[in-house]
């Protein structure tokens, strides 16, 4: 049986082998992860802070119950007013994309069928983020975040 004798050298060997492997899966994850940061959400989040409890009120007041659905290559999104009948606001902006990078963002052109506010989309399966900014016919502007599977 042939055996060696395990030395200083061959300890330090293991030891900044196991550290240059640790060192560069953590500099690879944090090369990863800025790169798909996808920035700031707002320039300043305390004078952004300032307003929020209003703006929650304010949009909370309007009653809207919205969802959204994807099927067949159509995006579905339903606003109902406070009453349950079928609401078209004065002004319709959404982007949907994905949580983690803004790669695959891209804002869906809706069209009003009576019902539902409809788009066509092609998507990849998984999980996507609707955001959706809709203006009332009083000036309140509606902010909500929907989370939707496509298959």
């Amino acid at each position: 049986m042939n055996t060696r004798e395990l030395t200083g050298r061959h300890v330090f060997l293991i030891t900044a082998g196991a550290f240059a492997i640790i060192i560069g899966v953590n500099i690879t994850m944090a090369v990863m992860a800025v790169g798909t940061f996808p920035g700031l959400e707002v320039r300043n989040s305390y004078v952004a802070s300032q307003s929020f409890d209003r703006d929650r009120a304010a949009q909370d007041a309007l009653g809207w119950d919205v969802s959204a659905a994807i099927a067949d290559g159509t995006l579905r999104l339903t606003i109902l007013g406070p009453d349950g009948a079928p609401l078209r606001p004065d002004a319709l902006t959404a982007t949907l994309g994905r949580a983690t990078h803004v790669a695959d963002d891209f804002a869906p052109e809706f069209t009003f069928d009576g019902r539902d506010h409809v788009a066509p989309v092609a998507l990849d399966g998984g999980y996507w983020n609707l955001r959706l900014v809709a203006t009332a016919a009083d000036g309140t502007t509606f902010r909500r975040r929907l989370e939707l599977l496509a298959d």
